[in-house]
Formats: structure tokens, C-alpha cells, sequence
């Protein structure tokens, strides 16, 4: 059994490989370090590096060379500003799935000297598989799981898309708000899910847990805000429900916050 330590929006969390005959997977990728510090990530996002730690996420799930991703759901491009370029550089492919056919990353990603030959899914309750059969290396889910558990069957449609999607061998990367260590309310209505029920719907579709996350020592990450991980940045809004931003909500108190912990978890498919 190995620890590793990763720091989080100032929370320390300590992920424990659970895994039996598979090395750990800590060692740095191999030119992942130039696209981490290249000027073709926005700054905004480079911010956000002391909270999310891309560096120790991408080196726990196991990114390397040449593999295929498919990122669920990318949103504006946190991760794909990293692993697009990444793929470009070492012979692999980035592939983007979003809800409806219609959507892309924005204008910039088009840009094939630095992203490459971007390709993109369609993931959503009604969609068919994300790609072919067994051909993905690695399959990255970043704080959406709290959206799926809001609609009945989605989180086992994803588990069975996703395993499908990969190949023998091939890593599911999770990253989520974290419940722990108070319980899940409901259906992550605020955000926070619980790893353990998660946990065990994976392995349900068929998918080994190969790290899970010890409870953290909490210190601003309180877990009881009004309007749940809304408030708290990037999102920075009451609740969820709130379009457009109210302008009289106080920012400051949820500022000073910081992001929401986080759970990081690896799966794996066997094979």
C-alpha cells in the first residue's frame, strides 16, 4: 500500500493506492511539465493550478505519451488547454465530449499548431457510445458526477459508456467535489458527493477501484454553505439555480474560501 499526498484547495488529500500487481503511476509524464507552463494556457486558468494541481492529478491518473483521452464534458477547457496540446506533442488523441452535437470548446481550440486535430462526442442520456469500442486509454470526468446523480439512470449510463469506451487496462480519472466526512445529501443537490456510494457504482459497471481518498483534515472548507459549491469560485454564484448573478450577493466570505475540496479517484478497467 502507497500514499500519496496531494494538496487541494488548501486541504490536504491523501489518496491511498488500494492497487494489487499495477505499479503506482506518480512519475511526472513525460513533456507534460512545458504544456503546464506554456503561455497558451490562460491565466485565469494557470490560477487555478494551486487549487486543482494538474501536475500531481495527470501524474496519479497515468497520463503518458501517445494515449487517446476523452474528457466528459469539458466546459471552457481547464483540461483540455493541457491535454490537447499534450496529445499533439506525443502522438496521441484528444477527444471532447459534450452534451449536444453543436457544442465545441471555444474559437481558440481550433487552432491545430497548438491543439492538434481536436475530436469530439457527444456524451448525454440519449447519446450512443462516445467512441469505438475499447479504444480509449483514459477516460477524465471532472466535477460533473454531482450533475448526473440529478437525473435517474444517467450515473449508470455513464459507468456503462465509459467502460465501454475503454480499453482492457484503461483508466477512468475522477475528479469531484468531496462529501466527506459529513454524509451526501440526497442527490448532490449542493455539489458534495459522497466517494463511497460512487465508489461502488463504478465497480457495479464493471470498473476497478484502484485509489480511493482518506477524510480530510478540513480547514476553510466547510461543506454547509448556503447554495452548496455555487457560491464558492470559480462558479461564484448564490445557488445553482440563480440566473443571472444576483448583484447584491457578497462574493468576499466565499473568496477567501477558495475552491471546494475535492476527491480524485482512479479506476481501472481489467484486462
Amino acid at each position: 500500500m502507497t500514499m500519496r499526498t496531494v494538496f487541494g484547495a488548501g486541504i490536504a488529500v491523501a489518496l491511498m493506492s488500494l492497487t494489487v500487481g499495477v505499479a503506482p503511476l506518480y512519475a511526472m509524464p513525460e513533456k507534460l511539465a512545458p504544456v503546464l507552463a506554456s503561455a497558451q494556457r490562460a491565466p485565469e486558468n494557470k490560477a487555478r493550478d494551486a487549487a486543482r494541481h494538474p501536475g500531481d492529478s495527470l501524474q496519479f491518473w497515468g497520463l503518458k505519451p501517445g494515449l487517446t483521452v476523452v474528457e466528459i464534458s469539458p466546459g471552457g477547457g481547464y483540461w483540455s488547454e493541457i491535454l490537447a496540446p499534450y496529445a499533439k506533442q506525443t502522438g496521441g488523441s484528444y477527444i471532447a465530449a459534450f452534451g449536444r452535437p453543436d457544442q465545441t470548446l471555444p474559437a481558440k481550440f481550433a487552432d491545430k499548431a497548438v491543439y492538434g486535430d481536436i475530436k469530439y462526442t457527444v456524451f448525454s442520456k440519449d447519446s450512443g457510445a462516445l467512441v469505438p469500442a475499447g479504444s480509449a486509454d483514459l477516460v477524465l470526468t471532472a466535477r460533473n458526477i454531482h450533475n448526473w446523480l440529478w437525473t435517474p439512470g444517467m450515473a449508470e449510463k455513464a459507468m456503462a459508456d465509459f467502460h465501454a469506451a475503454l480499453k482492457p487496462g484503461g483508466i477512468l480519472a475522477v475528479e469531484e467535489h468531496r462529501a466527506d466526512p459529513r454524509p451526501q445529501k440526497g442527490n448532490a443537490d449542493d455539489g458534495y458527493v459522497a466517494p463511497g456510494p460512487w465508489i461502488a457504482r463504478a465497480e457495479r459497471g464493471g470498473l476497478r477501484v484502484e485509489a480511493r481518498p482518506a477524510p480530510p483534515p478540513t480547514a476553510r472548507g466547510t461543506r454547509d454553505h448556503p447554495g452548496g459549491v455555487c457560491p464558492l469560485p470559480p462558479v461564484r454564484r448564490r445557488a445553482r439555480q440563480a440566473r443571472p448573478a444576483d448583484p447584491n450577493f457578497n462574493r468576499a466570505k466565499y473568496d477567501a474560501i477558495g475552491e471546494s475540496d475535492r476527491m480524485t479517484l482512479r479506476f481501472r478497467k481489467p484486462g
